[in-house]
């Protein structure tokens, strides 16, 4: 089709002030692509410099000889650059259509494959690995290149960095901003074998967190003694991790097994932990003297060793395998934070330093300490006591939880109730939560989003053979938002191109929203006029613990590309390192424990490749929208705020609750309530 003679205008987005010049190919001449430009421009005129200049480039860049000569390069672009308005639109309506096809199905073959491994079941055979660890979709971008519709795409519809982004869009209409994301969809050519190992390695990874467990009711103390009741298996972090918030209700022997579960964790960081208990029920284990029983017989123990850091590594390894591909991103780091957070790695850190350094860290430690009646330990990191059931004994939850929701089916029955309680309309609760399915998790939970319109998005969550504890309730909750925001973001945001959010801060930002108020849906919150101020202080804390733990992720991946050959003890011996390093500077003075490694326990490191910094983000981000919602409409301001879809996190922001994403509104916050609660 020759639409070049077409030139009907151009698009506002289309001149921005400045330009990024892309590294173009060995294979097509820089002489020959800036002729071309030039060819360009002076037949469709000035009005269409920037987008053919920056298509023209692009395309330059990902062409390879197997494509097609510099003469077919040529031909194309000359041939498939769309310089009208209409015709453009009309380009763009085509190929988000088909994009959403593509990608919505690839979506539904790669949950099915991965059931085996994700869904409790039959245990997982080397047949259900080899199906959940192929990536159905991954000779696509091969194929789209192949077609040249990877080509099209590139030319017609330019790429913009993030700083380009921030600089010009909030001008940019609805129409303008899906351009450019359509823009972000071929900025690299990934060879299909390296998507293959990519996919497959965090699918190894997930599974090895998945099956890590630890059955509490073998653990010991010093004298012999069980501390944990039979049949209660806890996956590493997470299940660990709630467990020991859970203690804080317990008078009698809280403190207690919150030290043996900081004793286990600090076990399983510096891999001194047995091999024979992760995962089985078999043998007693003491994790302070680390010896292991069979009945009364003392067993000698296999450390793991390097286990964990050998997962860490390969996903390290695997990732780096894509940075030569990415011009506009060449590292895990730079696609961690400029490409998916779209947030500059350095305002990320900025933020989380700037809180871990205000002087309001001791004053909230100072008020824990007169709530708890003792000094600080270190896992006091994870302090419980602000929430609204922090009194309500956990047995007394999970009771309820289990007489509610035996199974799955009676939690998904009554979604639609949730969100009701929650402020939506019965007609469109009932809407949103037919697009919603709940499943029993073989892990410790998740939610899965759809890729396309109609489609159902999962909710995934432990469920025991008594029924849904509250610990699997509270996840439960937690991935219930994911999914509410998942399915309000693919099916009422006017773009395919715009579905879903900034990145996925603020899908955790949802799902904290909904955590928050889980006691609340079971018809157990009273209305308490100082709920705000601990609100206030339970975001703070948990921002707080979190934050740490992020830059220990951050500085783990900044050494590994210092260190490309380390080796699994390597790394190990830098976690262990960096972990101290980080409590040292933010969180001994506070909670003790100098050179304390325990920011080292977080399975995302080890799973989700720098996923972790989302998470305080999420908090931030949760916190300014909790402000914003309070005395209004919980579903009409979610509906209002998240139906802008994926534009960049800092004007989503301005346009959702009126400032950036910013530490101070919390600052401000806690040091209302710590003045309130001390009266």
């Amino acid at each position: 089709m020759a639409l070049i003679a077409l030139a009907l205008g151009a698009m506002a987005c289309n001149n921005p002030t400045k330009t990024e010049q892309v590294k173009t190919a060995d294979f097509i001449p820089s002489t020959r692509v800036e002729a071309l430009v030039h060819q360009l421009t002076d037949s469709l005129g000035e009005a269409h410099a920037f987008r053919v200049e920056r298509g023209v480039k692009q395309v330059a860049g990902l062409w390879r000889e197997t494509d097609g000569s510099e003469e077919d390069f040529v031909r194309f672009c000359l041939e498939s650059f769309v310089a009208g308005e209409k015709e453009l639109e009309q380009l763009y309506t085509t190929l988000e259509r088909n994009f959403e096809v593509i990608y919505g199905n690839f979506h539904q073959m790669n949950v099915a494959l991965k059931e085996p491994l994700q869904l409790e079941g039959p245990a997982i055979t080397p047949v259900d690995m080899m199906f959940g660890s192929y990536s159905p979709s991954s000779h696509l971008t091969d194929d789209l290149y192949a077609n040249k519709i990877a080509f099209l795409t590139a030319l017609n519809f330019p790429f913009y960095s993030l700083e380009e982004k921030t600089e010009l869009g909030e001008t940019w209409s609805r129409k303008e901003w899906a351009y450019a994301r359509m823009g972000d969809s071929f900025t690299s050519r990934v060879p299909a074998t390296i998507q293959q190992d990519v996919s497959r390695t965090t699918t190894e990874a997930d599974a090895y967190i998945s099956d890590y467990n630890i059955y509490m009711g073998k653990l010991r103390n010093e004298n012999g003694e069980q501390l944990f009741p039979d049949g209660m298996k806890l996956i590493s972090h997470w299940g660990l991790r709630d467990e020991l918030k859970s203690n804080y209700a317990d008078a009698d022997k809280g403190l207690e097994k919150q030290r043996m579960i900081y004793q286990v964790m600090k076990r399983i960081i510096d891999q001194s932990i047995p091999l024979e208990v992760i995962n089985n029920g078999r043998y007693e284990w003491n994790p302070f003297s680390n010896e292991l029983f069979d009945g009364e017989q003392a067993v000698e123990g296999q450390p793991e060793e390097t286990r964990r850091y050998e997962v860490f590594l390969k996903n390290y390894l695997a990732m780096r395998q894509l940075d030569v591909y990415n011009t506009h991103y060449p590292t895990q780091l730079a696609r961690a934070f400029d490409q998916t957070m779209e947030v500059p790695q350095k305002d990320v850190e900025a933020l989380f330093k700037g809180l871990l350094s205000s002087p309001q860290v001791k004053e909230v430690a100072t008020f824990i300490e007169g709530r708890l009646g003792r000094k600080l330990e270190p896992f006091d990191i994870w302090y419980n006591g602000f929430k609204a059931g922090g009194g309500i004994p956990e047995d007394e939850l999970t009771t309820i939880t289990q007489r509610k929701y035996p199974t799955a089916e009676a939690l998904e029955a009554d979604l639609p109730r949730m969100l009701v309680k929650l402020g939506w309309k019965a007609d469109k609760a009932r809407e949103i939560t037919s697009l919603i399915t709940v499943e029993a998790s073989r892990g410790a939970g998740h939610a899965w989003g759809a890729a396309m319109r109609d489609d159902l998005a999962r909710l995934r969550t432990r469920i025991v053979d008594d029924g849904l504890d509250y610990k699997g309730y509270n996840i439960a909750v937690h991935e219930f938002g994911h999914n509410v925001e998942q399915t309000i973001t693919m099916n009422d945001v006017d773009y395919y191109m715009l579905n879903g959010v900034p990145n996925t801060a603020f899908t955790e930002a949802v799902a904290f929203l909904f955590q928050k108020r889980d006691l609340e849906l079971l018809g157990l919150k009273n209305p308490n006029p100082l709920d705000e101020h601990y609100l206030a202080l339970d975001n703070f804390w948990a921002s707080y613990e979190i934050m740490g733990v992020s830059l220990v992720d951050i500085q783990t991946w900044e050494w590994l590309y210092e260190h490309p050959e380390a080796t699994p003890a390597e790394l190990k011996e830098a976690v262990i390192r960096i972990a101290k390093e980080v409590w040292n500077s933010y969180y001994a003075g506070v909670l003790g424990g100098e050179d304390e490694t325990l920011l080292g326990i977080y399975s995302h490191m080890i799973d989700y490749p720098l996923y972790l910094p989302n998470y305080p983000m999420g908090h931030l981000i949760a916190f300014q929208v909790e402000q914003q919602v309070r005395g209004k409409n919980l579903a009409e301001e979610i509906d209002r705020m998240y139906t802008q879809g994926s534009i960049i996190p800092q004007t989503w922001m301005k346009h959702a609750v009126g400032s950036p994403i910013s530490i101070e509104p919390l600052l401000n916050a806690v040091n209302g309530a710590l003045e309130a609660l001390a009266k």
